[in-house]
């Protein structure tokens, strides 16, 4: 390999070195790489030329392969070699065009793409044998799948569309709250609406974050959208096509004080900090924790380093994707509603999240996902 492995999260060069030794390798029918495929600590995975109709979500468990657990609850085969429509509700199996090979010691977990969080696709990575989602256990071999669950808009998908990503990992890679106490303090890892760094950031078990419904953003109004059910199906391929209120309903600072979340709903609120990953580590944010509530927030995990760090930048707000479970809650500006954990690299990227990699998202504020026009 070009780039020694160290301990720490894979970056870019590194992600590269693992596909020139066949450690990632390409399906019998995928399509070549892609550009852009490669970000500066995971990389994009794409879906195969077929999708299988599930009566069910599968997890195959120890020993099993998926297809084997699959078999007896596929509805329909899909030719993904041409759209498709992925229906509400429903739940299909994806073979992926990569598959891994990896060395001993080396393991990885996925999420989500920004633009599936957004879109409320529920996307889970699954391997032969695995007995939890969005997790590749070390040394694997094998293929790699994905079920796609569109819970709120129905969806055309063909093959060659990344709805995930994966992220590799060796050794020990989280960093403690007491080295992050020492970062924030030479460089801020979360800045005040104002752009001042936040000196009394909670960090326990990762940097807590909470929500904007005060509409701290300046000169707009709105504080956060709710999703329209019965609506056209959304093409992945098309970015900015859809003109967002057909929908999304806006909601506005004076409307939500508390703001009541029902379930089935879908939100989407941006963060009341504006956050900071340096080029030396990575971040995710932990999508559900019992202790903030009966939500779930951001399914789309991992931010890459440079996240909110270009020249004079002083943090970015993240967008977050909020799901109301079983019952009624209650949002209020400010609630706590998740927390970062930052992770060390094996590496310096080549390139950094933003202009370099012409991300969809950088300085974003509150945006829906790229398929939808937004007012500049």
């Amino acid at each position: 390999m070009t780039g020694e492995v160290q301990q720490g999260v894979l970056v870019d060069f590194q992600l590269k070195d693992l596909i020139a030794t066949g450690e990632i390798s390409l399906a019998p029918d995928a399509a070549d790489w892609t550009e852009g495929q490669v970000q500066p600590a995971s990389l994009d995975l794409r879906l195969g030329t077929k999708a299988y109709r599930l009566q069910a979500t599968v997890l195959p468990g120890q020993g099993v392969e998926v297809m084997q657990r699959a078999e007896s609850l596929i509805m329909g085969e899909m030719d993904l070699t041409q759209p498709q429509l992925l229906e509400r509700g429903g739940v299909y199996l994806v073979p992926l065009m990569e598959t891994l090979s990896l060395h001993k010691g080396l393991a990885a977990t996925a999420s989500p793409k920004s633009s599936t969080g957004r879109l409320d696709i529920f996307v889970r990575l699954v391997t032969d044998g695995c007995t939890t989602y969005d997790t590749v256990v070390h040394g694997y071999k094998g293929q790699l799948f994905v079920e796609v669950c569109p819970l709120t808009f129905p969806i055309l998908a063909r093959a060659g569309d990344r709805l995930n990503q994966i992220r590799f990992r060796r050794g020990d890679v989280r960093v403690s709250d007491a080295d992050m106490v020492l970062r924030h303090e030479e460089t801020p890892l979360i800045y005040l609406e104002d752009g001042t760094p936040m000196r009394d950031a909670k960090m326990e078990q990762g940097l807590w974050t909470s929500i904007d419904l005060g509409g701290s953003l300046p000169g707009n109004p709105v504080v956060g959208y709710k999703a329209k059910y019965h609506t056209q199906p959304v093409d992945l391929a098309r970015v900015g096509g859809y003109g967002w209120e057909k929908f999304w309903e806006p909601i506005y600072k004076n409307d939500c004080a508390p703001l009541i979340l029902y379930p089935e709903s879908f939100y989407i609120f941006a963060s009341r900090e504006r956050i900071c990953v340096p080029p030396d580590v990575s971040a995710e944010l932990v999508a559900y924790d019992t202790r903030i509530g009966e939500i779930r927030v951001h399914y789309a995990g991992f931010f890459d380093p440079g996240f909110g760090f270009s020249a004079g930048a002083k943090g970015t707000t993240a967008v977050l994707e909020v799901r109301a479970h079983d019952v009624p809650c209650v949002l209020e500006h400010g609630q706590v509603i998740g927390r970062f954990v930052y992770e060390k690299l094996a590496g310096t990227p080549e390139k950094l999240y933003g202009a370099e990699i012409a991300s969809n998202y950088a300085g974003q504020g509150l945006k829906l996902a790229k398929q939808f026009l937004m007012e500049k």
